[in-house]
């Protein structure tokens, strides 16, 4: 199609997949990832061969504007996924989260305008809504944030729609739910119920069981994003990419537990706790308008389709990435 698509974050966990996916849907692909001097590309590597030679990696980093600017150039559309997203991490350094989630994403924007770039994909995340007031959650439910990092993502959504209405740069705000899949961080909570239970661990350490959530299994996101990119009606929309299914953190333990053949107890570790009134208590998304104005529907949902993604999850930390499963007991932030 010669379209040359930018993924910026394209070393993290969904943005690996979405550079994969490009490619294989004919795009070039300009993968911006973190500069670091052992040469690392991130989830990149986890890639087939032929798609790391296939696509162009750019080193940089997304808080300066010259690296940015240097990515964006020759770009028609921009995937920016570029961001600080764990959530503990972002109470102990919450100006980090403020330098790389919002400095980051005016850089883009910029880059963008100044470039004439035909489309940014600026992708928030559910947390900016809190704790469910209604549920479903559509796109108009009031945001809230109940941390640092939705905070700072709540910011970069806005700076992304300020830039539209101001400067009339093509902007589309998608809005994934509990995104999970091979390649995610064994801080997430689906890979750590996985990777404790597969390195033989069968009192599992997790935080607070209550919460439900809207999980999205990766390659429904992927195909959400790209969608939100290639549509013309999703300028100017927040557009939640989302299951549409709600299940509590314990009922997703036990279904784990199950596919996985495990008897488990449950340990709660205080540290794996967030502060009470920075839990989000029930995340349950609203999926409708990317039906109406992508054409987008999981391929993943409900509850058999939770089953599939897992399963599909399970056999990835268990039995390719064995350096997954050794850390699995330690928890960082």
């Amino acid at each position: 199609m010669n379209k040359t698509a930018l993924v910026t974050g394209a070393d993290g966990f969904i943005g690996s997949h979405l550079s994969e996916h490009l490619l294989k849907q004919g795009y070039n692909v300009k993968a911006f990832v973190y500069y670091n001097s052992w040469s690392s590309w991130g989830n990149l590597d986890y890639c087939e061969p032929d798609v790391r030679q296939s696509i162009e990696v750019v080193t940089g980093d997304i808080r300066d504007f010259h690296s940015v600017r240097s990515a964006v150039s020759g770009c028609d559309l921009i995937f920016h996924l570029a961001a600080l997203i764990g959530i503990p991490y972002s109470y102990q350094s919450p100006r980090s989260y403020v330098d790389t989630n919002i400095g980051g994403t005016l850089n883009v924007l910029q880059a963008a305008q100044e470039l004439g770039c035909e489309k940014v994909v600026h992708t928030s995340t559910s947390e900016v809504y809190g704790t469910a007031m209604f549920v479903p959650i559509t796109e108009d439910h009031p945001l809230q944030s109940q941390s640092p990092y939705s905070a700072t993502k709540t910011g970069a959504d806005q700076l992304a729609l300020s830039f539209l209405r101001s400067f009339s740069t093509p902007v589309t705000v998608a809005r994934p739910f509990n995104t999970y899949g091979p390649r995610q961080s064994p801080r997430a909570v689906i890979p750590t119920i996985i990777t404790q239970i597969a390195n033989g661990e069968r009192n599992l350490k997790l935080g607070a069981l209550h919460p439900t959530r809207d999980f999205n299994f990766v390659a429904d996101t992927v195909r959400g994003l790209v969608a939100a990119g290639e549509s013309e009606r999703s300028i100017g929309e927040v557009i939640n990419i989302g299951s549409n299914f709600e299940i509590s953190i314990h009922d997703t333990v036990q279904l784990i537990a199950q596919l996985m053949n495990a008897e488990i107890t449950i340990s709660c570790d205080s540290s794996r706790v967030r502060p009470q009134a920075s839990e989000v208590e029930r995340l349950w998304a609203d999926n409708s308008k990317a039906k109406a104005l992508l054409g987008w529907e999981p391929l993943y949902g409900g509850l058999d389709g939770l089953k599939r993604g897992l399963g599909e999850t399970i056999a990835w930390f268990a039995s390719e990435k064995p350096h997954s499963l050794e850390k699995a007991v330690l928890y960082h932030v």
